[in-house]
């Protein structure tokens, strides 16, 4: 019988300081038919593990479109994200999924799409946005707005230039007031703040947001404000998860086990929630 908590072998062919105390990866499976084979969907996430050390649950932050490898970004937090950035390129951790449910990339053809992200929590949308951008032609407008507390938090930095060059990617990036630079070309503002000032349209436009509880919990009504409808905002919880197989039971909200039920939900759904989770 499989050993389900089993990881894989991985080696991180590409290890990048996204921020002060962020880091990501790109994680190259070591048996070639894992390699070829392996398969996950937009949203999904993956066991991250050092030996020794233990293991942590986070998102898959590259596309399905793209094959070869996968790719991950941690904040080192605690006991095993600091075991994972005091690795480097070309060393081996343990890698276990895909697990959980995952943007209905499909359901969203032919809408506009709004992401909202805040900070360390961009990599979830950025599998999603990446996966869009390579299907371009199969969705409406795009609009992303991304915010952190400093300029030196954001992640992705080079990502995020392109995605401002493009013509058929609208960006709009924000800082916490006290966290602009003397060359900062941006926004200064909360996240929810700027998204009431450039109020998007809701008529066939998907919401995705992705951020701390606080800016989640601020920019929902900001939402519905400007006329989107509970079930066309989606965003991911896996900040609740731990085991990733539902049987530690660390995740259970209710009756709902986020690592097997999500970690994708639309606000529809998260209302239904008990109210103190």
């Amino acid at each position: 019988m499989e050993n389900i908590y089993k990881p894989h072998l991985v080696r991180i062919e590409q290890k990048k300081q996204e921020a002060p105390d962020t880091y990501s990866f790109r994680l190259v499976f070591v048996d070639e038919k894992m390699r070829e084979n392996f398969q996950f969907r937009a949203g999904q996430f993956g066991e991250y593990s050092v030996f020794g050390y233990g293991e942590s649950p986070f998102c898959i932050a590259s596309p399905p479109t793209r094959k070869g490898y996968i790719e991950c970004c941690f904040r080192a937090v605690g006991r095993v994200t600091k075991a994972l950035m005091d690795k480097e390129e070309g060393d081996y951790i343990g890698f276990r999924g895909p697990y959980g449910n995952y943007f209905p990339i499909e359901k969203f053809y032919d809408k506009n799409l709004l992401f909202i992200a805040g900070g360390i929590a961009l990599p979830p949308l950025r599998s999603v946005i990446w996966n869009v951008l390579d299907l371009r032609e199969r969705f409406g407008e795009v609009t992303i707005l991304y915010g952190a507390r400093t300029v030196a938090d954001m992640v992705y930095k080079n990502e995020l230039q392109l995605w401002e060059q493009r013509p058929d990617v609208k960006l709009i990036q924000t800082v916490d007031p006290g966290g602009e630079t003397p060359d900062w070309k941006g926004k200064v503002g909360l996240v929810p703040h700027v998204l009431k000032e450039i109020s998007p349209q809701s008529e066939n436009t998907i919401a995705l947001v992705c951020g701390p509880p606080i800016m989640i919990k601020f920019t929902f009504p900001v939402l519905k404000d400007l006329g989107f409808s509970d079930e066309v905002v989606y965003t991911t919880l896996e900040n609740k998860m731990k085991c990733g197989l539902g049987k530690c039971g660390r995740c259970n909200i209710g009756n709902i086990y986020v690592c097997k039920d999500g970690p994708v939900f639309t606000l529809s759904q998260i209302n239904r929630m008990p109210p103190d989770f």
